[in-house]
């Protein structure tokens, strides 16, 4: 079992637990719920540097990147800074993140705030508007293109935009719907969590010109984000580089200045 098919096992029976303590008609009552949301969309096409800034405590592929950081300071550095948007990591097993970081961020975002999971079922959906999100992913590599289709009509009904996320020219093909918001390229193998930046330049050949996109994962360096664009990206997901450094808001700072 690699990885993923791991993560994946744990979050079904995760969702699972949480259906029976809390119904979906449960959250909808959250005073978050009912609330306008933030365009990724309209933000990326508007800005210069296309970052959007994650806060990220561990992975599986590193036990620990920063546990030190005070969530609160790490959201308010990142938007003083320059951000487009923030990424808060809502899984705990296997990234030590939670929908309490995601409710947290919120009460001081201003810009917007995508809920990173692995979104399996419809009610995690409605758990990322309860929370304070304004867009979801998904991940091609663990749904059918039926299920995003039917995922993303439901963020649609909830005003939640959706970031399509897809590894290889195959996962686009298979999965990609005119209907998501923007379609992101990970660099990162979710198997193996081994990391290859061509995998944003190879795929960058068969995306929409006119579709909003980001590259994501193992993006350190400015000149990795200085060709990117040319090669057509509206948008960089960093969250490793800028948390393991001390102060991640001037580390985004800078990277904003030199790309």
């Amino acid at each position: 079992m690699n990885i993923l098919e791991r993560i994946t096992k744990t979050k079904k029976a995760e969702i699972q637990a949480k259906k029976g303590l809390f119904s979906s008609s449960f959250l909808e009552q959250s005073p978050l719920f009912n609330r306008s949301t933030l365009s990724i969309s309209k933000a990326l096409k508007k800005s210069s540097s296309g970052i959007i800034a994650e806060h990220k405590r561990r992975s599986p592929s590193k036990a620990v990147i920063n546990q030190s950081h005070q969530l609160l300071d790490v959201i308010s550095a990142y938007q003083a800074n320059g951000a487009t948007a923030i990424s808060v990591l809502t899984d705990t097993n296997y990234f030590g993140g939670s929908l309490e970081d995601l409710f947290l961020a919120k009460s001081i975002a201003s810009i917007p705030l995508l809920r990173k999971d692995f979104v399996i079922d419809p009610y995690q959906i409605t758990e990322a508007k309860a929370f304070g999100a304004d867009f979801i992913l998904l991940i091609a590599s663990i749904l059918d293109k039926v299920q995003i289709q039917e995922f993303t009509a439901f963020a649609h009904k909830l005003n939640l935009e959706v970031l399509l996320e897809v590894h290889s020219l195959e996962e686009l093909e298979a999965s990609y719907i005119e209907e998501i918001n923007v379609v992101g390229v990970n660099n990162r193998n979710l198997k193996t969590f081994e990391v290859d930046l061509n995998t944003s330049f190879d795929i960058a050949k068969a995306l929409d010109p006119h579709k909003v996109k980001i590259s994501e994962s193992g993006l350190n360096d400015t000149q990795s984000i200085i060709n990117l664009k040319k090669a057509g990206y509206n948008g960089f997901l960093i969250g490793e580089m800028l948390m393991k450094n001390n102060a991640p808001g001037i580390a985004l700072k800078q990277l904003i200045e030199q790309s």
